[in-house]
Order: C-alpha cells, then sequence, then structure tokens
C-alpha cells in the first residue's frame, strides 16, 4: 500500500531545515584508517528539552495546558495518549552528565549501536551510546551506574527514529556508514498504544546513515520484501563490504546492491526464508546466504570465478608435469 511507504522528500526537507548534533563515529574513508588521525576533542552533545523545560517540568506543564484549555487544536484520546507516553520517557531517561565525557583527546572513544523505541515494544529507534574507557572490560561495556533508583535508562548521546519496524543493522568497514533494514509505517499513524504496534509495510527499506551527520545520506534501497506479522520481532542480518551491501529477505532470496551506484546487482535464489548474508572478510566477492531451507549457499562473481579458474592447471600441464618427473 502506498501509505505505508515513506515521503522520502518531504523527510529530507525536514532533516535539512532541522538541527542536528554533530560528532564523529568513523573516517572518511577506508584508505584514511591506515593514515595517523588528528582528532579533535570530542564533541558534546545535548538531548533536546522543548525550549530548556526539564522533562519533569515540561510533563507538568503540558498538563497544566490541558486542564486550562491551552492546547490547541484539541487532540483525539489517541494523540493525549501518544503525547503523555513520549513526555514520560523523557521524564524517565536520564540526561547525559558532562563531566562523565572524556576530555582527553587522544583517548579511542567507543560507542554502542543498538535498537530501541520509546512507543512501542517493536524497535524503531537507533540508540547511540558513547562507552567511557572505564567501562570497557573484556566482556563488552558495562552499564548503569551512572543510574540513579528513581531512572529506568542510561542517557543517550543520539537517537534516530526510522518511523517503521528495525529489522537489520550493519557498519561499512570504515564504521563511517550504518546500514539499516527497515518496515515502514504508515506516515500519519498515532500510536497509543505500546503494546499494539502500528501496521508495518512488506517492502524493506535499506536506510543508509551518515555517522559524521547523523542524517540520512542516500535513498534507500529497495528490492526484498518480508512478511512476518507487525506484532511478532525478527532479525534479518545484512552485511556490507567496501563496495557492496547485501541482505536477506523473506521473500526466498538474498540480494546484493552496489554501494556507489544503489543499483541491485544480484538476486540469489533459495527455497525459504533468507536469515543472514555474509562476505567473506578477505574477498568481498563471496558472499554466504543461511536460509530457513537448512542450507548455506556459497555466491562468488563471475570475475571472481574466472580467476579462480584460470588458476587451476590444465590436465595436460599436470601430465607434462608428471613425466618430467619421471625421467628425473
Amino acid at each position: 500500500s502506498p501509505d505505508l511507504l515513506l515521503d522520502y522528500e518531504e523527510q529530507l526537507a525536514a532533516s535539512s531545515t532541522s538541527t542536528c548534533p554533530v560528532f564523529d563515529l568513523g573516517s572518511d574513508s577506508e584508505e584514511e584508517e591506515a593514515k595517523p588521525r588528528q582528532t579533535t576533542e570530542p564533541a558534546v552533545q545535548e538531548l533536546p528539552d522543548d525550549g530548556g523545560v526539564m522533562a519533569e517540568d515540561g510533563l507538568q506543564q503540558f498538563f497544566d495546558d490541558l486542564m486550562e484549555g491551552r492546547v490547541k487544536p484539541a487532540m483525539t484520546e489517541t494523540e493525549l495518549e501518544t503525547k503523555v507516553a513520549e513526555l514520560f520517557v523523557r521524564n524517565r531517561t536520564k540526561l547525559p552528565e558532562l563531566n562523565l565525557l572524556p576530555t582527553d583527546s587522544n583517548s579511542k572513544t567507543k560507542y554502542l549501536i543498538f535498537t530501541t523505541g520509546c512507543l512501542t515494544y517493536s524497535p524503531h529507534q537507533i540508540g547511540i551510546k558513547r562507552i567511557l574507557p572505564h567501562q570497557m572490560t573484556t566482556a563488552g561495556p558495562v552499564l548503569g551506574e551512572e543510574r540513579s533508583s528513581d531512572e529506568f535508562f542510561d542517557s543517550l548521546d543520539h537517537v534516530i527514529d526510522i518511523h517503521g519496524h528495525i529489522i537489520g543493522m550493519g557498519l561499512s568497514p570504515d564504521h563511517r556508514y550504518l546500514y539499516v533494514n527497515s518496515r515502514a509505517w504508515p506516515r500519519d499513524c498515532v500510536i497509543s498504544d505500546p503494546m499494539q504496534p502500528p501496521p508495518i509495510a512488506e517492502e524493506i527499506d535499506l536506510h543508509v546513515f551518515d555517522l559524521k551527520t547523523m542524517k540520512e545520506v542516500k535513498r534507500a534501497l529497495r528490492a526484498h520484501r518480508a512478511y512476518t506479522p507487525n506484532e511478532e520481532c525478527f532479525f534479518i542480518f545484512l552485511d556490507v563490504s567496501k563496495d557492496f551491501v547485501a541482505s536477506g529477505a523473506e521473500d526466498r532470496h538474498g540480494y546484493i546492491w552496489d554501494r556507489h551506484y544503489n543499483i541491485c546487482l544480484a538476486k540469489l535464489q533459495h527455497d525459504n526464508v533468507v536469515n543472514s548474508v555474509a562476505f567473506s572478510p578477505v574477498e568481498q566477492e563471496l558472499l554466504l546466504t543461511a536460509s530457513d531451507d537448512t542450507t548455506i549457499k556459497v555466491w562468488r562473481s563471475p570475475r571472481a570465478v574466472r580467476i579462480q579458474q584460470a588458476r587451476k592447471p590444465r590436465p595436460r600441464q599436470r601430465l607434462l608435469s608428471w613425466l618430467m618427473n619421471q625421467k628425473s
């Protein structure tokens, strides 16, 4: 249904006029990783607070305005419940403490990137959390130390709202671009019950976000589909190489796109849902796909196949080599 597809022109226009906190999560290119990097002091992100009013005060102010009839235009019951839910979540989320952010410009900052959501249990936002050096252990980050007993969540440094059900994420090799699989919600949907997520499109949108600017940089890639109902949580793993991006789908195919030209290069046939794809870490023209048909298939590009065949010695050469060894 066209109602379930995002209006990207309108979305891009809105994002260009709104302010967005900027901080560096990646290099400019894969080649930059090999060069010494000039690091700057990490930027400080501040969560928006509706004109300087704290979240708790904002919730109380909203109730006061509602009781005195200052909320215009009149809100429906579902719109009211949604607004209260948003304010409540912000009230229960701890704001970043500036003195916890590293001041050493040479420190190796790490970030935790994960799916989350404040309106419904189905993941519809991407959370980005700066991990301080003392929070890292051999088993991973240890969080929660900055929360008090009346706070539900750790503070986040940035949130990207997808307005849809997120079903997959993958980073580019240089860690600059984040690729996100999602199934869009209706554009004007109102969520009043977190246990009742909105309907989702069958078309999977593959979004590309630049982690230097925190903005979507390209029109979403499309070609693949998913059919799992909106009330179920599921994941379709994607993978990104230097030049390609690949994803599974529930239409019994895996897909490969060119990262630079945004065109679909291949559909990879299976007999059931393709749950996961992975490029070889040493050869991006070799891809593995895993499916509910209980198979893992290995795919090579035509160029890689030609190179592999050229390296195989011919039978006549083998015979000549054997004869030479016999004579010696």
